[in-house]
């Protein structure tokens, strides 16, 4: 009987261990699902569409403004800034 009750002991630590992870985790700046290889998905993204990546950042600070009142509120308010805040340093990037 001991030794089950250290092992629910340890499961519910785990959960609990698992829980506090998801919290900690950063839903707007590096969301643990695009980076499941190693490497960021943006990345991959500026490297597949070239001179089309500053239409991909504007069509989802659109997406993102569009819904915020239907679906994450501030979290997808949070995540339009984020598009802006890399929209403007690519096409600042490319007057220098």
């Amino acid at each position: 009987m001991l030794r089950h009750m250290e092992y629910m002991r340890m499961r519910e630590k785990q959960a609990m261990q698992q829980s506090d992870n998801v919290e900690m985790q950063d839903m707007v700046n590096h969301p643990p699902h695009y980076n499941k290889t190693g490497v960021e998905c943006i990345d991959a993204i500026k490297a597949m569409t070239d001179e089309g990546f500053e239409h991909y950042l504007q069509g989802n600070i659109m997406k993102y403004l569009w819904r915020y009142r239907y679906k994450n509120g501030a979290e997808d308010l949070k995540k339009a800034q984020w598009y802006l805040t890399e929209l403007i340093d690519v096409v600042e990037n490319d007057k220098s």
